[in-house]
């Protein structure tokens, strides 16, 4: 009998040491090299947009209650689970004790949740400003908006009781992976394919649908915008419209002009950030549902590090399409606290294609059709207030 339990904890041993070895120790150390970088960039651009938000007040809108819960979910990934990770790619173990064992993967599932469901709350946003703008007001309350944020983060963490208790699958060292992550339970069932999957193609849905819908609004606004301004043209009487009227009609087709821009630039940038999310995280989705015994190593690195690059890349973006987050972010860095008040100026939000006296966009009021929405449920998107 003893012979045999040693020859079983020998076998072990060759398979432990046979599973880590389809990881090269060069291309594991270019993993930890990539994630410090990645870590050091995540924690200095997402604290930044964190600030810039806060203080900002020309920022601080609804949508921006959405991106400071996805920064936050970042920023913590980036200090409390990339250093980890860096261990892991460098020493090729895990040296922390059970107790992180657990909690770490707990804390990195989580957080990536709260970063999808903050996306998909975002776009969603977006959505119901462009295609439902008389909603708008009514959805966005204050304590709406904190409900939301507040679901996110405790359905991102609820999906994962059953795992933590060792109901379905739990929180364990994991061989093939050479770190801690979800394995089976006793009953040989885990709950890592289902949780990437729901978590990635449930967003992924949701964006989807949404920017479909915005997209076919934003179409046919368009339409609608160019035959009116034609049947006013062309219309009777057209010839003798008084010169001042004219200028009056030339202004506002400059502010509608304008109005609608900055609309679309705003749902370019968000549409970035969907197209990061489907980067980032759809290799690493295939990887643990196609390879689940790790016969493509190689790939299974390339998944991490997208997935860890998702918390940097989004302030990234940020900064490179929407020129009121550089300023934001200029002013947070540059600037002391009783220059910020600049970014709420008149002439400032003039300058980026914005007018107070513009409260409701001639995107989102041609998109109405023929209904008029009530001057008070003015939007909040994420570049206008």
């Amino acid at each position: 009998m003893e012979d045999v339990h040693i020859a079983n904890i020998v076998n072990s041993t060759n398979v432990t040491e046979s599973e880590l070895s389809k990881f090269s120790p060069g291309l594991l150390t270019f993993a930890a090299i990539i994630t410090g970088f990645i870590m050091v960039i995540g924690l200095f651009g997402n604290l930044l947009t964190v600030v810039a938000l806060l203080k900002c007040p020309k920022v601080r809108n609804v949508a921006a209650a959405f991106i400071i819960s996805l920064c936050i979910a970042d920023l913590l990934f980036c200090a409390v689970v990339l250093p980890f990770a860096i261990s892991d790619f460098w020493t090729r173990s895990w040296l922390h004790g059970d107790a992180l064992c657990t909690l770490v993967p707990f804390l990195r599932y989580g957080n990536v949740g709260v970063s999808l469901l903050s996306i998909a709350l975002i776009t969603l946003n977006r959505y119901i400003m462009i295609a439902h703008h008389s909603w708008y007001a009514r959805v966005y309350r204050k304590h709406n908006i904190a409900l939301m944020i507040i679901f996110s983060w405790m359905f991102s963490y609820g999906m994962q009781t059953p795992t933590l208790f060792s109901i379905w699958g739990k929180f364990d060292y994991d061989p093939e992976l050479g770190t801690c992550s979800i394995v089976p339970d006793d009953n040989k069932r885990s709950s890592k394919t289902a949780l990437f999957v729901i978590a990635f193609i449930v967003p992924a849905m949701l964006i989807f649908i949404c920017y479909a819908r915005i997209f076919w609004v934003v179409h046919s606004s368009e339409q609608r915008m160019r035959e009116h301004q034609r049947s006013q043209r062309s219309g009777p009487g057209a010839l003798n419209n008084s010169t001042s009227s004219d200028k009056r009609s030339t202004i506002k087709d400059n502010r509608e002009t304008k109005a609608r821009r900055n609309e679309w630039r705003i749902t370019k940038m968000v549409l970035a950030i969907f197209l990061s999310f489907l980067v980032c995280y759809l290799p690493i989705t295939i990887a643990k549902v196609a390879d689940s015994h790790v016969h493509y190593p190689v790939f299974h690195v390339i998944g991490y590090l997208l997935l860890y690059a998702s918390a940097c890349v989004n302030p990234i973006i940020y900064v490179i399409m929407n020129a009121q987050y550089r300023a934001a972010y200029a002013a947070a860095l540059c600037c002391p606290l009783s220059r910020l008040s600049g970014l709420t100026s008149e002439k400032w939000n003039e300058r980026h294609g914005y007018s107070y006296s513009n409260t409701r966009t001639a995107l989102s009021q041609v998109s109405l059709g023929e209904s008029r929405a009530d001057p008070r449920a003015a939007p909040s998107g994420l570049g206008q207030r």
